[in-house]
């Protein structure tokens, strides 16, 4: 079974705080990787909050042909973070050559356009870059978005942080909301894409359990949207349904649980709004998810959200102190990264539930 856990949190924060969140989860994460998404950055990469931040991991030979493409498309490159890479005998890790995390400014005809404009283009320039490494076999391209980085790694999640230096307290990747799961895909090849959280314009998800419906998920959603490819997990199907009922079709938040987990026909009877469920359900049948999971995803606006199965079969709690909100597949979790919280305020989300989190951290509880 896998873990996940995030954080927000008031002032950033670096790595070293989702690792202690998950770590002590470790007969969950069997030490096949670490993957993160970090969003709205502080240190460096805080000065270029409205520039995109390339992520990605490559040989040596394709971050020529990735300078060349952004040259030729016009991306000025503003800041270049190399991360302080350091090998120790016996480490559990299979690093690539190289680890790009840049900031770059817009083409200038981009500079003034709208965002939906530039959300555009940011998503062709990462599946072109995506696709010219996946036919050399040479690298992978992670994010291509503001303020936002990515990190994936196979290996153990311990040798993870010390070759990147994760736990160093000078350590420049901080940020106010990190994603994290320290796991790989059990059930597909260990490659990096299927590594969770994923990520796609802004929206960021990961998930603890299964997906029984991914091939009906999958075969309806590759005619939906260029941008939903791969399906290198089964966890990818509920990050794409994210995106197409908030992006695409702009539905507030709450309709995203009616799409994965609608209610029975016979309690949408029963309600007041059986017109709007029952056409949610209808027409986008093929959303529908099945099995045991607990899904944590965030949103380009910075809000956090979490719910369970409709059986609640995986489990999921929410902590609070002051100045951060953490959740965490188990307790344990949040005990090592906050133990001064008041535990009896913990949150347990129930199985109808959708748990938001806000950017003033208040937490929010909508019942389907």
């Amino acid at each position: 079974m896998c873990r996940i856990g995030s954080i927000k949190s008031k002032d950033p924060v670096g790595p070293s705080v989702a690792l202690r969140l998950m770590l002590p989860q470790q007969e969950g994460h069997d030490n096949s990787g670490f993957a993160m998404v970090m969003q709205d950055m502080g240190g460096p990469f805080g000065a270029f909050k409205d520039k995109p931040i390339l992520s990605a991991a490559c040989t040596d030979e394709s971050v020529a042909c990735i300078d060349e493409y952004m040259r030729d498309h016009s991306f000025t490159l503003l800041y270049n973070w190399h991360p302080r890479l350091e090998a120790q005998p016996g480490m559990d890790i299979r690093a690539m050559p190289r680890y790009l995390f840049r900031v770059y400014d817009y083409p200038p005809e981009y500079r003034h356009k709208s965002m939906e404009e530039c959300a555009e283009l940011l998503l062709d320039t990462r599946l072109t870059l995506r696709s010219m490494l996946e036919s050399s076999c040479s690298g992978f391209v992670y994010s291509f978005w503001p303020d936002t980085l990515t990190l994936k790694e196979i290996g153990d999640p311990r040798d993870i942080a010390e070759y990147f230096h994760l736990w160093d307290e000078d350590c420049p990747l901080l940020a106010r909301n990190i994603v994290t799961q320290c796991r790989q895909n059990t059930n597909y090849d260990i490659v990096r894409y299927a590594a969770h959280p994923f990520f796609l314009q802004g929206y960021t998800l990961c998930a603890n359990g299964e997906n029984t419906f991914y091939t009906k998920n999958m075969e309806f959603q590759k005619s939906l949207h260029r941008g939903y490819i791969g399906f290198e997990s089964d966890t990818q199907c509920l990050l794409y349904s994210l995106h197409y009922v908030l992006h695409e079709l702009k539905w507030p938040i709450e309709c995203f649980r009616h799409v994965i987990t609608p209610l029975p026909f016979a309690e949408i009877e029963r309600r007041e709004d059986r017109d709007v469920l029952s056409l949610i359900r209808e027409t986008l049948a093929h959303l529908e998810i099945n099995g045991p999971n607990t899904i944590i995803g965030m949103l380009p606006d910075g809000r956090m959200i979490t719910c369970c199965d409709s059986k609640k079969l995986r489990p999921v709690v929410i902590g609070r102190t002051a100045g951060m909100v953490a959740v965490s597949s188990e307790v344990c979790g949040l005990n090592a990264i906050m133990p001064e919280r008041i535990a009896e305020r913990d949150i347990y989300p129930g199985e109808r539930e959708l748990v938001v989190i806000d950017n003033d951290l208040n937490v929010l509880r909508h019942r389907q």
